[in-house]
C-alpha cells in the first residue's frame, strides 16, 4: 500500500512539473497561440533600471520579439550581411550560443523595418527563425543547426514582419508580398514541405498567424492581410473562408476567443487615397498618365510610399495600381467579432457579430483578457469592451506614457502590460474598469512585444534583454 501511494504522489509530482514546465512556455510570438495571455503567478507590477532586475544582457538592435521555451530565451538580429540567433539562459541571462548566417539575397526595405522583423518560434527541442533575406533556420536547443528551407526573394516594399509558428509537428509561416503570397508548412523535425497554399488577391500584410479552433469543425488557421481575412483547413491549407476588410494594413495578429475571430484594422468609412485624376493633375509633369518615383516623391503622405503603390516595381504608378491600393480602404474595418460558423467562401455581413470603430491601433494586435477585450493606440489610448457583445466599458489613457506604440498589450496574473516606444511599460489592474498601477520607464526604446513566463517578464529594448521578476 505504501509503494502504491508513493508511485501515485510520484506520478502526481511529475504532472505538476510537466503542467508548470508547459505553463512557463512563451514559445513564439505573443505567447501560447499568439493570445499574449500569460497563465501563471507572482508578475511584479514596479520594476526599473534597478528595481527587480533579474538580469539584464546587451544583444544587437532589432524589432523581433523574444520567446521562451526549454530553458531559453531566444531572440533574432542582423548585422550587416549576417543574421543572428541568440540563445539566452532563461535563469541567468548568460548568451548559451549565438549562430549566424549569410544572406543571400538582400531587397531594400520601408525604413522603419528590419531583416529580422519575424519573431522566432521555440520547442523544448530548440527554435526556427525566419529571415526575409534567407528563409527558415532550425537549431537545437544546443545551438547544432537542424535544417535549413531557404525562401524568397521577396518582393515587398515594407519588408516581412509575420512571424513563424509550431502547431504539433509542424511550422507554418506566412509569406505575404506583392505578388505570389502563399502560406508554408514544413515538417518541424526536417525542414520538407508538408503544403503550401498560394494566397489569392491583393493579401500583402504583416500579421503572425493563428489557429482557430471552432466547436465541430476542423482546425483552421486564419490570416490578415491588408484586404482580406482568410480562413484556412490547417492540415491541408486549404481555403476555407474569407471576408474582405480594409485596412491601412494588415499587421495586429488576430485573436481566436470561442467562436469568433477578434480583429483590428485601421481604415476608414471612405477612401482615404484621392483619385488618380486628381493626383495626375498635381504630379504628373510629362503629362504620361502615369506617376514616377520622381514626380511623386514630394507628396507630404504617400510620397516616401512610392515603392508600395509600385505594385510591379516597373518604376511608375498606373491607374489600375493606384485603384488598387485605394481599394484597400474599402470594406469591413475596425474591432471585429467575426462568427464563420459553417459558412465555406466569402463569408456574409451577419457574420460579424459585432464592431467598434474608434481608438482603433495601427500596429499593437488586440488582447482578450478575462472576458474583457484590450486595445492600445498611439497616444496612450487605452480602450476596454465586452468581448461578447462589442460594447463599451471604458476609454481613457495612459497619461505618463502618451507615444507611440507597437508592441502588442499582453496579460497575465491579473495584470496587463502596455509597452510603448519610449520605453514606458504601463501596467494595467485587468477588468472592464481597467486601473493603471504604475508606468515603468526604461528609459530605451521598446518595440518588442515582451514575454511573460514562470513569474518572469522578458522585455527587449533598443540595447539588451531585460528579465524582471519580484526580487
Amino acid at each position: 500500500m505504501k509503494r502504491h501511494c508513493a508511485c501515485q504522489l510520484f506520478v502526481l509530482l511529475v504532472m505538476l512539473v510537466a503542467a508548470r514546465q508547459a505553463g512557463a512556455q512563451w514559445a513564439q510570438f505573443r505567447g501560447p497561440n499568439g493570445s499574449g495571455v500569460g497563465a501563471d503567478t507572482g508578475y511584479p507590477a514596479e520594476f526599473s533600471t534597478t528595481k527587480n532586475v533579474v538580469w539584464k544582457t546587451a544583444i544587437p538592435n532589432a524589432p523581433s520579439s523574444p520567446v521562451v521555451a526549454g530553458g531559453r530565451v531566444y531572440v533574432t538580429a542582423s548585422q550587416g550581411d549576417q543574421l543572428l540567433t541568440i540563445a539566452l539562459d532563461a535563469k541567468t541571462g548568460r548568451e548559451a550560443w549565438r549562430r549566424q548566417i549569410p544572406r543571400t539575397h538582400t531587397h531594400k526595405i520601408y525604413k522603419s523595418n528590419d531583416p529580422a522583423s519575424p519573431s522566432p518560434v521555440a520547442d523544448e527541442a530548440g527554435v526556427v527563425a525566419f529571415f526575409a533575406d534567407f528563409g527558415l533556420v532550425a537549431y537545437a536547443n544546443d545551438g547544432q543547426e537542424s535544417w535549413r528551407h531557404p525562401l524568397g526573394p521577396f518582393r515587398n516594399f515594407y519588408g516581412m514582419a509575420a512571424s513563424p509558428i509550431i502547431v504539433g509537428d509542424t511550422v507554418i509561416v506566412a509569406c505575404d508580398q506583392a505578388a505570389g503570397s502563399f502560406l508554408l508548412a514544413v515538417d518541424r523535425a526536417s525542414g520538407s514541405v508538408r503544403w503550401k497554399t498560394e494566397r489569392t488577391g491583393r493579401t500583402v500584410g504583416w500579421a503572425t498567424p493563428t489557429v482557430f479552433r471552432p466547436a465541430g469543425r476542423p482546425a483552421q488557421l486564419v490570416v490578415l492581410g491588408s484586404a482580406h481575412l482568410d480562413g484556412y483547413d490547417l492540415a491541408s491549407g486549404k481555403s476555407l473562408w474569407w471576408m474582405r476588410v480594409a485596412s491601412q494594413g494588415g499587421i495586429g495578429m488576430p485573436v481566436a476567443s470561442g467562436e469568433s475571430v477578434l480583429i483590428t484594422t485601421l481604415a476608414a468609412s471612405e477612401p482615404w487615397m484621392p483619385e488618380f485624376g486628381a493626383m495626375l493633375e498635381k504630379y504628373d509633369g510629362n503629362k504620361d498618365g502615369r506617376l514616377s518615383d520622381a514626380e511623386f516623391k514630394g507628396d507630404p503622405d504617400l510620397g516616401e510610399h512610392f515603392g508600395w503603390l509600385d505594385e510591379n516595381s516597373d518604376g511608375v504608378v498606373e491607374r489600375a495600381e493606384w485603384t488598387a491600393a485605394r481599394e484597400m480602404g474599402v470594406g469591413e474595418f475596425g474591432a471585429l467579432a467575426i462568427h464563420p460558423g459553417n459558412a465555406t467562401g466569402q463569408l456574409l455581413p451577419d457574420a460579424v457579430r459585432w464592431r467598434f470603430q474608434k481608438n482603433l491601433p495601427f500596429i499593437p494586435g488586440p488582447l482578450v483578457y478575462q472576458d474583457v477585450f484590450y486595445m492600445v493606440r498611439d497616444g496612450g489610448v487605452i480602450t476596454s469592451l465586452n468581448v461578447a457583445t462589442g460594447q463599451l466599458l471604458k476609454e481613457g489613457r495612459s497619461r505618463d506614457a502618451l507615444g507611440g506604440y507597437s508592441a502588442s498589450p499582453v496579460a497575465v496574473d491579473g495584470k496587463v502590460y502596455l509597452a510603448s516606444n519610449e520605453g514606458k511599460i504601463t501596467v494595467l489592474k485587468a477588468g472592464g474598469q481597467w486601473e493603471v498601477l504604475g508606468v515603468n520607464d526604461l528609459g530605451e526604446e521598446i518595440r518588442a512585444t515582451p514575454a511573460l513566463s514562470d513569474g518572469r517578464i522578458y522585455v527587449r529594448t533598443r540595447e539588451a534583454v531585460y528579465c524582471f521578476g519580484i526580487t
